[in-house]
């Protein structure tokens, strides 16, 4: 039986397998509204064979939001508008359990999208002002953030909850908290960006205390029936930044509140920053030494192209879940190749079994990878 095509329990939630696709911006949003383009978007990777398809990014307030144009859940309507798109996609992948990333850009709000090349858009242009820990600029070109006080602290972490309260009731199976990136909770937890010295910063504990605040009131709202999940940076590839010590400290703490998985992510955190190689599985290491250092359940991503490559990571105890991103981006059917070549069960919709191996001489033609697999 393939590793990661085989059954994972997460939190409150069954998953048919451990194949999961991650949260990808699409900026296809109009007043922050899921649109045809989310259905049709969504819907295609639902039909994968993933067991876990996971929506993009999600702004809990106005100036949470990285574009004009990002996904929202902060109104009736956003809520509306998701409810409807929940329940058509289970029409159409019924298998297939569906994720909501909730988030706050900070101080990386009010920006273009960026295929426009165009960094942030000024107040006096449209723009809005940006929040963040401590008034630091994200870099050159950026404005400098407003200072979160006690009142806005409040305000922000009461969205969060307001938002996930909003996803369960728009019938979404899982949330994740987006706290890498150097968005908001990133920004936080980073020496970088947070220069406070109250409470909220001047040591690791009080740089997480914001963000576990946060965490710990989605946890008493999220029920735990559902699965609820984190994204964090295991580093930001400076040597002011966190750490991947950091990222092991905050999944112990992630784990004492409740929270089911970690995703370990890395970098975007400093502008023009090097990062290394972008080799494949680059950022594995990180969950790996994550998992075993602090025994939380964790999802890799990044670079993991092809089924070897992502049934090897879980064999070897280097993650329990498997994010595939771009790849999905590029093919679609990415998850029905793998379990062809892992010998996996049929993960293919009904009304496209015909394409099946076994059922088109043409696949082996199309798939060489396939057909060597089984000489």
């Amino acid at each position: 039986m393939s590793l990661l095509f085989s059954p994972f329990r997460l939190g409150g939630l069954e998953l048919p397998n451990r194949l999961v696709v991650p949260p990808m911006c699409q900026y296809r949003a109009i007043e922050g509204s899921a649109q045809p383009w989310h259905l049709v978007q969504i819907g295609s990777l639902a039909l994968s064979g993933a067991g876990l398809v996971i929506m993009e990014a999600t702004a809990v307030e106005d100036i949470g939001r990285i574009t004009h144009h990002c996904l929202s859940l902060y109104n009736d309507a956003h809520e509306a508008a998701l409810t409807d798109l929940v329940a058509k996609l289970r029409t159409v992948a019924p298998r297939c359990a569906f994720g909501i990333q909730l988030a706050h850009a900070g101080r990386k709000a009010s920006r273009d999208r960026h295929w426009n090349k165009r960094l942030q858009i000024p107040v006096n242009e449209g723009g809005w002002e940006t929040v963040g820990p401590s008034p630091i600029a994200f870099g050159a070109g950026w404005a400098p953030p407003r200072a979160l006080d006690e009142a806005g602290l409040a305000r922000v972490r009461e969205a969060f909850v307001d938002a996930a309260k909003r996803a369960d009731r728009c019938g979404f199976d899982h949330i994740e908290i987006h706290a890498a990136h150097g968005y908001l909770l990133s920004a936080f937890l980073s020496p970088i960006a947070n220069e406070r010295t109250d409470r909220y910063g001047a040591s690791r504990e009080g740089r997480m205390r914001f963000p576990l605040e946060v965490f710990t009131a989605i946890r008493e709202v999220w029920p735990t029936t559902k699965a609820f999940g984190v994204r964090i940076n295991a580093t930001e590839f400076d040597e002011r930044g966190t750490q991947i010590e950091d990222a092991v400290v905050l999944a112990r703490e992630l784990d004492k509140i409740g929270v089911d998985y970690v995703a370990l992510s890395a970098g975007n955190a400093v502008p023009g920053r090097p990062h290394p190689p972008l080799v494949r599985g680059y950022q594995v290491g990180y969950s790996e030494q994550v998992r075993k250092e602090s025994g939380a359940v964790t999802m890799a991503v990044g670079m993991i192209l092809d089924a070897f490559q992502a049934e090897e990571i879980l064999a070897s105890g280097k993650a329990d879940l498997i994010a595939i991103g771009r790849a999905f981006l590029d093919n679609p059917r990415w998850g029905w190749h793998a379990a062809n070549l892992l010998g996996a069960p049929d993960v293919y919709p009904k009304p496209h079994v015909s394409a099946r191996p076994e059922l088109w001489p043409g696949y082996a033609m199309l798939h060489p990878d396939y057909a060597a697999s089984r000489s």
